[in-house]
């Protein structure tokens, strides 16, 4: 199956989303929740943290990495070098993101592992890195065969888009789920920060749906290396 649209083309509908939803999640934590903080006596502002990384980080950044191997009218090699930059800072910010949840949460007596939410986190990050590290051995070094290469190749893509699609879906949930923490402390149902962290949160799923639809786009005609129907 294949989107009769250019890659290339289909890619700056989800850069705009990609500017607008860091704009958003940074207006969110910094002016309406406060500021960031690696160290505070207001735990809130390392909470803060953990949202901006995780949009920003993790699904923004591992979006792009998506997307550059199937958009880019570059070399493969040159392709196959970005596609795995990319998704090592995805990681790593990933990473970073949700250990500050948990520190928030132990320096504040808050129980950690509690939700639907942090179990997903947890499986979307241990599945993301075992993606990047097979995907590094088999297509990257020391490399597989080419038999092996060319059997999991349609996986690779396939578990890839499994994980990203869990992943755009659990950051909404969070994002759900914070809300709903602020609306039951008192926020304002109707109120200014509670349309932009839905707003936030819709711009977030459009983003992921529209890397998924690149991945089905049509590939520079130069290219005969990016993914393949599945």
């Amino acid at each position: 199956m294949a989107i009769e649209v250019k890659a290339l083309h289909l890619s700056f509908v989800p850069h705009v989303l990609a500017v607008a939803g860091a704009v958003m999640v940074l207006v969110w934590n910094i002016h309406f929740r406060g500021g960031l903080a690696w160290e505070s006596s207001n735990k809130n502002l390392i909470f803060n943290i953990h949202p901006v990384l995780m949009l920003i980080g993790f699904i923004i950044i591992g979006g792009q990495a998506i997307m550059s191997y199937k958009a880019l009218p570059l070399k493969k090699e040159v392709k196959k070098l970005i596609h795995l930059v990319l998704h090592a800072i995805a990681l790593i910010l990933g990473i970073i993101g949700i250990y500050t949840a948990f520190k928030n949460h132990n320096e504040s007596g808050i129980p950690n592992l509690y939700s639907l939410h942090s179990w997903l986190g947890i499986g979307v990050i241990v599945l993301y890195g075992i993606q990047w590290i097979y995907g590094f051995l088999v297509f990257f070094y020391p490399g597989g065969s080419t038999g092996l290469r060319s059997e999991s190749l349609p996986w690779h893509v396939l578990l890839g888009l499994f994980v990203y699609i869990l992943a755009v879906g659990n950051a909404s949930l969070g994002l759900l789920e914070k809300l709903t923490f602020l609306e039951n402390s008192g926020l304002d149902k109707y109120g200014a920060e509670a349309f932009l962290v839905n707003f936030t949160a819709i711009v977030t799923i459009l983003y992921g749906a529209f890397v998924v639809f690149t991945v089905f786009s049509t590939a520079p005609q130069e290219d005969d290396h990016s993914y393949s129907p599945i």
